[in-house]
């Protein structure tokens, strides 16, 4: 039995997530480039931009530029990152192009917690209810709890799903005190740990604790398995999900340099078009969008479907 959506909404991060973790300085001229290109897939929401800490992603240094850079096209909504009440500041000063959104944010596992944040998950629990108050104040909507290390962590092992359940438990307990809407839940495989089995145990727990929320799936390929695990997820009727374009990026905190980052959108967006459920992305288009970042970051870059490409014109030849 499966409850396949008839459509996904995919959040294309290609540009944020990806950017970050290159090694070299990407020109802003590049950056701006591919979301322009990506703007002109059909895709309907892109990350663009990292507002944090130059001197701790210092990918991320000409976020301004970038932002004040590219076209926006009709139809489509852009995001930025942030994690403090600067990045904030930063963010609303493009208000006119971003839509500003907040999140709170916890993770399965204390390990990640601390080397990510350098906090324990109570700190994490009491910096996310001021969080949370700083983004009040200004009039942003907290409207997303993310659970990272949601299914496993390089420096602590398996996360089983009821330790990441207390986790989601916490951040939705803190969202009712705080008087926030919580629309979405979303589970991020930060370091490569998910399987199919894992996504079954965790999405159906969440489903059964919280029905009224969407569930989005973050899922990095780090070990070959983030397309299995996307269509679990189809198959249990989740229609949100975030990819990278050519697999672009992954966690600079995770333990593992050089292994793939997100799921590739093209791969993703082949794999929902095989099983009969609509993307809105052009395919060919967000290929091309693919080849276009890999010659920006100068190295090969993990999708297979970026070199092999689609079924359409074998079909037709057929």
């Amino acid at each position: 039995m499966t409850d396949l959506p008839s459509r996904v909404d995919i959040t294309e991060e290609g540009p944020r997530e990806g950017f970050q973790i290159e090694p070299g300085p990407i020109p802003t001229a590049d950056k701006i480039a591919l979301i322009d290109a990506l703007s002109a897939t059909g895709a309907k929401r892109i990350q663009v931009a990292s507002f944090v800490n130059p001197k701790i992603v210092p990918g991320w240094a000409d976020a301004e530029a970038v932002v004040a850079g590219f076209t926006p096209r009709a139809g489509v909504e852009y995001t930025a990152l942030w994690f403090n009440a600067a990045g904030l500041g930063r963010v609303q000063g493009f208000a006119e192009r971003l839509a500003v959104q907040g999140s709170i944010t916890v993770t399965g596992s204390e390990a990640f917690t601390k080397k990510n944040l350098n906090r324990s998950h109570a700190e994490q629990l009491e910096a996310q209810r001021k969080h949370v108050a700083t983004h009040q104040a200004a009039g942003v909507p907290m409207n997303r709890v993310s659970l990272q290390a949601a299914f496993g962590c390089n420096y602590s092992g398996a996360v089983p799903a009821t330790q990441a359940m207390a986790a989601l438990h916490d951040a939705m307990r803190l969202a009712a005190e705080t008087g926030c809407s919580i629309e979405k839940i979303s589970l991020a495989d930060s370091m490569g740990w998910a399987n199919p089995a894992l996504v079954d145990r965790l999405v159906s727990a969440v489903r059964e604790a919280y029905p009224a929320q969407k569930i989005s799936l973050h899922l990095h390929d780090t070990r070959g398995l983030g397309i299995a695990c996307a269509a679990a997820g189809l198959r249990l009727g989740v229609s949100m999900f975030d990819a990278a374009v050519a697999g672009l990026g992954g966690c600079p905190f995770a333990g593992h340099p050089g292994a793939p980052g997100n799921i590739a959108t093209e791969e993703l967006v082949f794999l929902c078009e095989e099983m009969g459920v609509a993307t809105g992305i052009d395919l060919d288009a967000m290929i091309e969008a693919a080849k276009l970042a890999e010659r920006i970051v100068g190295h090969r870059l993990p999708s297979n479907l970026l070199r092999s490409g689609g079924l359409a014109a074998f079909r037709r030849a057929a």
